[in-house]
């Protein structure tokens, strides 16, 4: 499978050929128990694309034969110094395509587009946090939120 990757800045304009809707569509299929619902997943989009003044970040999509095989979606928190200044809101590869390195290759190449630290979140359950961790990602607080 020859996989090629689209790396979309805030600040750039049609950085590729597919839609928001189609990476949010991809994301909310692919993300499986661990997603959100489709429209907080555009909401990320948006904020990575710098929709409003103060919000970027950067999305990477990775795509074979013009079908989505793998996205990520990072928000900047624009708090250098206090807090990571980018998290990482979405990652998911393709059911296809899983096993097969393609998430190492979304790590690495995202690690690689980010100045400074990232935050994510993720939940005790999810296998994907042995990737994480393998790319020194660690556990140094507990989450506490207050949902109002």
């Amino acid at each position: 499978m020859d996989i090629q990757f689209d790396l979309i800045y805030s600040d750039e304009k049609n950085p590729t050929d597919f839609t928001r809707n189609e990476i949010a569509d991809f994301l909310f299929e692919h993300l499986d128990q661990f997603g959100d619902e489709k429209e907080a997943i555009l909401k990320s989009i948006a904020y990575a694309y710098g929709d409003r003044p103060g919000q970027d970040g950067v999305v990477l999509v990775a795509h074979s034969d013009g079908a989505i095989m793998g996205a990520v979606v990072i928000n900047d928190t624009n708090m250098e110094g206090y807090i990571p200044e980018h998290i990482l809101v979405y990652i998911a590869v393709h059911k296809d395509a899983r096993g097969q390195g393609l998430g190492k290759a979304l790590m690495e190449r995202i690690i690689k587009a980010t100045r400074g630290d990232i935050a994510l979140h993720v939940e005790p359950e999810n296998p994907a946090k042995h990737l994480y961790a393998k790319y020194g990602f660690t556990n140094k607080y507990l989450e506490m939120r207050l949902n109002k």
